[in-house]
Protein backbone atom coordinates (compact mmCIF):
# COMPACT_ATOMS: atom_id res chain seq x y z
CA UNK A 1 0.00 0.00 0.00
CA UNK A 2 1.64 3.24 -1.51
CA UNK A 3 0.36 6.46 1.21
CA UNK A 4 1.08 9.57 -0.37
CA UNK A 5 0.85 12.82 1.25
CA UNK A 6 0.75 16.12 0.04
CA UNK A 7 1.05 18.95 2.69
CA UNK A 8 -0.79 22.21 2.66
CA UNK A 9 -0.01 25.49 4.62
CA UNK A 10 2.08 25.28 7.58
CA UNK A 11 3.12 21.80 9.01
CA UNK A 12 3.42 21.22 12.91
CA UNK A 13 6.89 21.48 14.19
CA UNK A 14 8.82 18.03 13.65
CA UNK A 15 6.63 16.64 11.42
CA UNK A 16 8.54 17.70 8.09
CA UNK A 17 11.90 16.51 7.76
CA UNK A 18 14.80 19.00 6.50
CA UNK A 19 14.53 17.96 2.86
CA UNK A 20 10.69 19.10 3.15
CA UNK A 21 9.21 15.44 3.10
CA UNK A 22 6.94 14.20 6.01
CA UNK A 23 8.81 12.62 8.83
CA UNK A 24 8.66 9.06 10.24
CA UNK A 25 6.82 9.59 13.33
CA UNK A 26 3.93 11.71 11.06
CA UNK A 27 3.98 8.75 8.22
CA UNK A 28 3.63 6.51 11.04
CA UNK A 29 0.67 8.03 12.86
CA UNK A 30 -0.89 8.23 9.60
CA UNK A 31 -0.27 4.64 8.67
CA UNK A 32 -1.95 3.75 12.40
CA UNK A 33 -4.71 6.22 11.64
CA UNK A 34 -5.59 4.79 8.36
CA UNK A 35 -5.44 1.32 9.24
CA UNK A 36 -7.84 1.71 12.78
CA UNK A 37 -10.29 3.45 10.21
CA UNK A 38 -10.06 0.77 8.15
CA UNK A 39 -10.41 -1.97 10.50
CA UNK A 40 -13.39 0.03 12.05
CA UNK A 41 -15.74 -0.38 9.44
CA UNK A 42 -16.88 -3.88 9.53
CA UNK A 43 -18.55 -5.50 6.63
CA UNK A 44 -22.44 -5.02 6.80
CA UNK A 45 -24.48 -8.11 5.72
CA UNK A 46 -27.95 -8.33 4.11
CA UNK A 47 -29.67 -11.08 4.55
CA UNK A 48 -33.13 -12.36 2.85
CA UNK A 49 -36.10 -13.10 4.55
CA UNK A 50 -39.14 -11.88 5.44
CA UNK A 51 -37.99 -8.94 7.57
CA UNK A 52 -34.77 -7.77 5.57
CA UNK A 53 -31.75 -7.55 8.38
CA UNK A 54 -28.95 -5.46 7.41
CA UNK A 55 -26.04 -6.47 10.21
CA UNK A 56 -22.55 -6.36 10.87
CA UNK A 57 -22.66 -8.65 13.71
CA UNK A 58 -21.86 -12.04 11.85
CA UNK A 59 -19.02 -13.55 10.59
CA UNK A 60 -18.05 -14.09 6.74
CA UNK A 61 -19.25 -18.23 7.41
CA UNK A 62 -22.49 -17.46 9.23
CA UNK A 63 -23.65 -14.73 6.33
CA UNK A 64 -23.07 -17.77 4.13
CA UNK A 65 -24.91 -20.00 5.95
CA UNK A 66 -27.62 -17.89 6.17
CA UNK A 67 -27.82 -16.66 2.71
CA UNK A 68 -26.06 -13.46 3.20
CA UNK A 69 -24.48 -11.19 1.26
CA UNK A 70 -21.84 -8.27 1.49
CA UNK A 71 -22.81 -4.90 0.86
CA UNK A 72 -19.51 -3.46 0.89
CA UNK A 73 -18.77 -0.82 -0.47
CA UNK A 74 -22.33 0.62 -0.76
CA UNK A 75 -23.15 3.82 0.53
CA UNK A 76 -25.32 3.15 4.15
CA UNK A 77 -28.27 6.10 4.97
CA UNK A 78 -29.30 6.58 8.61
CA UNK A 79 -31.91 8.67 9.07
CA UNK A 80 -32.76 10.66 12.11
CA UNK A 81 -36.45 11.04 12.90
CA UNK A 82 -38.01 14.30 13.02
CA UNK A 83 -38.51 16.25 15.99
CA UNK A 84 -41.53 17.81 16.25
CA UNK A 85 -41.61 21.13 16.92
CA UNK A 86 -42.67 22.95 20.59
CA UNK A 87 -45.71 25.13 20.03
CA UNK A 88 -45.07 28.84 20.38
CA UNK A 89 -45.64 29.61 23.58
CA UNK A 90 -46.46 34.10 23.66
CA UNK A 91 -44.63 35.76 26.76
CA UNK A 92 -48.06 35.83 28.79
CA UNK A 93 -47.76 32.14 28.71
CA UNK A 94 -50.81 31.22 26.62
CA UNK A 95 -50.17 29.25 23.75
CA UNK A 96 -51.43 32.36 21.63
CA UNK A 97 -51.35 30.28 18.13
CA UNK A 98 -54.15 28.24 19.73
CA UNK A 99 -56.44 30.51 21.12
CA UNK A 100 -60.15 30.29 19.43
CA UNK A 101 -62.01 34.09 19.81
CA UNK A 102 -64.84 33.17 22.67
CA UNK A 103 -67.30 34.07 20.06
CA UNK A 104 -66.10 31.37 17.32
CA UNK A 105 -66.06 28.74 20.34
CA UNK A 106 -69.40 29.57 21.77
CA UNK A 107 -70.80 28.86 18.65
CA UNK A 108 -68.92 25.76 17.60
CA UNK A 109 -70.22 25.09 21.37
CA UNK A 110 -73.66 25.31 20.08
CA UNK A 111 -73.24 23.73 17.21
CA UNK A 112 -72.18 20.68 18.78
CA UNK A 113 -74.88 20.85 21.56
CA UNK A 114 -77.04 20.70 18.45
CA UNK A 115 -75.79 17.86 17.19
CA UNK A 116 -75.51 15.63 20.56
CA UNK A 117 -79.14 16.36 21.46
CA UNK A 118 -80.33 15.34 18.07
CA UNK A 119 -78.32 11.83 18.09
CA UNK A 120 -79.47 11.66 21.48
CA UNK A 121 -82.80 11.63 20.07
CA UNK A 122 -82.30 9.16 17.97
CA UNK A 123 -80.92 6.56 20.00
CA UNK A 124 -83.51 7.13 22.91
CA UNK A 125 -86.20 6.05 19.74
CA UNK A 126 -84.22 3.47 19.04
CA UNK A 127 -83.54 1.85 22.34
CA UNK A 128 -87.27 2.63 23.09
CA UNK A 129 -88.03 0.32 19.63
CA UNK A 130 -85.73 -2.37 20.84
CA UNK A 131 -86.95 -2.56 24.29
CA UNK A 132 -90.67 -3.18 22.89
CA UNK A 133 -89.31 -5.64 20.91
CA UNK A 134 -87.52 -7.22 23.51
CA UNK A 135 -90.48 -7.19 26.00
CA UNK A 136 -88.61 -7.83 29.02
CA UNK A 137 -86.81 -10.81 27.35
CA UNK A 138 -90.18 -12.58 26.57
CA UNK A 139 -89.92 -11.20 22.55
CA UNK A 140 -92.71 -13.06 19.79
CA UNK A 141 -91.90 -15.33 17.80
CA UNK A 142 -91.67 -15.41 14.71
CA UNK A 143 -92.46 -17.52 11.86
CA UNK A 144 -89.27 -18.64 10.80
CA UNK A 145 -88.09 -19.66 14.35
CA UNK A 146 -89.74 -22.95 14.36
CA UNK A 147 -86.65 -24.39 16.14
CA UNK A 148 -86.29 -22.91 19.85
CA UNK A 149 -82.57 -22.38 19.71
CA UNK A 150 -83.46 -19.59 16.86
CA UNK A 151 -85.68 -17.82 19.41
CA UNK A 152 -83.09 -18.11 21.91
CA UNK A 153 -80.31 -16.82 19.54
CA UNK A 154 -82.62 -13.68 18.81
CA UNK A 155 -83.44 -13.19 22.22
CA UNK A 156 -79.66 -13.04 23.39
CA UNK A 157 -78.86 -10.77 20.50
CA UNK A 158 -82.01 -8.55 21.53
CA UNK A 159 -80.39 -8.41 24.88
CA UNK A 160 -77.22 -7.28 23.71
CA UNK A 161 -78.60 -4.92 21.13
CA UNK A 162 -80.75 -3.07 24.37
CA UNK A 163 -77.32 -2.92 26.03
CA UNK A 164 -75.85 -1.73 23.75
CA UNK A 165 -78.08 1.09 22.77
CA UNK A 166 -78.57 1.84 26.61
CA UNK A 167 -74.32 2.65 27.19
CA UNK A 168 -74.71 4.84 23.89
CA UNK A 169 -77.42 6.94 25.23
CA UNK A 170 -75.12 7.25 28.91
CA UNK A 171 -72.28 7.97 26.75
CA UNK A 172 -73.93 10.77 24.88
CA UNK A 173 -75.69 12.35 27.94
CA UNK A 174 -72.25 12.70 29.68
CA UNK A 175 -71.10 14.39 26.46
CA UNK A 176 -73.38 16.90 26.81
CA UNK A 177 -72.67 17.39 30.60
CA UNK A 178 -69.21 18.57 29.76
CA UNK A 179 -70.46 20.89 27.74
CA UNK A 180 -70.31 24.63 29.07
CA UNK A 181 -73.96 25.74 30.13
Amino acid sequence: MTLRIKWVGRSLPGAMSARGAPSRWAVALLTVVAAGSASAQAVVYRCPGPPVLYTDAMTPKEAADKGCRSIEGTPITVFSPVKPKAPVVSASGTQGELRVDPKDQRVRDDDRRRVLEQELREAESRLAKLQQEYNNGQPERRGDERNYQKYLDRTAELKASVARQESDVQAIKRELGKLPP
